[in-house]
């Protein structure tokens, strides 16, 4: 097994002369340090940069007085030595992970970086890098941002770009427990490119249909208001799957122009044959509208009739829950209502319908942080009487007890 220090990347092979005879003479006549100065320099200089590590770390161990060919694990060093090499070890793989992003080769950089935990300058070189055209390169850059978490933003911006609208929420899909800022900032990008091409496909068909030219960059509801034959004979003017998903995907957002973007798209799918629209699991059954109704009272629209319209959707509360999927109602709406900013209505819902929901399995603030949030102990220590959670109904007490 290999020491825990042992270089991830193991040094290439060349037949490039090294000036053996030249570091040599450095050694005989100015000693050890200029030699290995000088090896360092030409290495950097050359670019070969898997031999320039073992060159630094060659020198950590001759500045430390250790064994300059590694014999047996560092672990087996007294402590003040391993921890001056590891120290070393750090700053070698940090200047060569730099200079593999010199040279734009994202993919080896991100192996030395992600060795001392230091994420962040592959994550900013990846923003500002150009996507390579071949594609046994483009491959690989994706693959560092995207699914080994570089910038995952950023390798979906790729892959929304090179392979498609398909590829891309299949990625998502199967993307696994991330930043929800991250996942979000994905899905604003799935939903503004969805509306750009969807937007671009209605006017085109206008135009062949002998119709005045639509103005660009005018809302979707715009383009079809008034163009019922737009639909007619089951059109559509985008991959009904790909709308949906992005339609589906789109409470996630909190971005104000992409909720507004959203809603354009939800709008237009409203509209298509019903042939055409996929049912959905409750609450959102009728996919587009309740989508729909959903972010119009995120952005402030209707919000009363919003909430009235997931109330009843809400099992009877002596129904209890039988699985997961029948206190969906409830969690969407709890949701909702804590991005209204009504937690007190959030606070009765989730007391009714899923205090005995664990909160591993929801996909809404718990019953317990909803009480906290909005300084309502009592109704927590109440809740918890009911729920017959004693761990709860001390907490509550007690911070009830030592609020000013």
């Amino acid at each position: 097994m290999k020491d825990a220090l042992t270089p991830a990347i193991e040094p290439a092979v060349t037949d490039a002369p090294r000036g053996f005879d030249d570091l040599e003479a450095i050694l005989d006549a100015e000693g050890p340090a200029p030699a290995l100065d000088r090896l360092i320099e030409r290495l950097d200089e050359s670019r070969e940069y898997r031999l320039l590590l073992d060159a630094l770390l060659l020198k950590a161990r001759h500045e430390l007085g250790l064994p300059l060919i590694q014999v047996g694990k560092y672990a087996e060093l007294p402590e003040e030595q391993r921890t001056q090499f590891e120290d070393r070890y750090v700053e070698a793989l940090r200047r060569v992970g730099s200079r593999f992003l010199d040279v734009d080769d994202i993919p080896t950089a991100w192996a030395y970086f992600r060795a001392i935990g230091e994420t962040a300058p592959v994550a900013a070189a990846l923003e500002t890098s150009q996507a390579p055209k071949d594609p046994e390169k483009l491959g690989p850059m994706i693959e560092v941002a995207f699914h080994q978490g570089a910038n995952p933003r950023r390798g979906f911006e790729l892959i929304l770009e090179h392979y498609g609208a398909c590829s891309a929420i299949t990625s998502l899909e199967q993307l696994g427990p991330i930043d929800p800022t991250i996942r979000s900032a994905c899905v604003e990008r799935l939903i503004r490119h969805i509306h750009a091409q969807l937007a671009a496909n209605i006017r085109a068909d206008v135009v062949q249909r002998g119709q005045p030219k639509s103005p660009e960059g005018a809302p979707i509801a715009q383009l079809v208001a008034g163009r019922d034959w737009l639909f007619s004979d089951e059109s559509y003017h985008i991959d009904i799957s790909h709308l949906t998903s992005t339609v589906r995907s789109s409470l996630q957002v909190t971005d104000p122009e992409a909720l507004d973007l959203a809603i354009d798209l939800a709008e237009y799918g409203r509209r298509l044959s019903p042939r055409l629209q996929y049912d959905g699991a409750p609450p959102f059954e009728r996919t587009f509208e309740d989508h729909y109704v959903f972010l119009r009272a995120v952005r402030g629209h209707d919000v009363d009739a919003a909430i009235a319209h997931f109330q009843a959707k809400l099992p009877a509360p002596e129904a209890g829950a039988e699985d997961l999927e029948s206190t969906m109602p409830a969690q969407v709406l709890v949701n909702l209502l804590v991005r209204l900013d009504r937690l007190d209505e959030a606070i009765d819902v989730a007391a009714a319908h899923l205090a005995n929901v664990p909160d591993s399995l929801l996909a809404c603030p718990p019953l317990a942080e909803l009480c906290q949030r909005s300084g309502r102990l009592d109704r927590l220590a109440s809740a918890a009487r009911t729920m017959n959670h004693p761990v709860h109904f001390l907490a509550a007490m007690i911070q009830s007890r030592n609020k000013p």
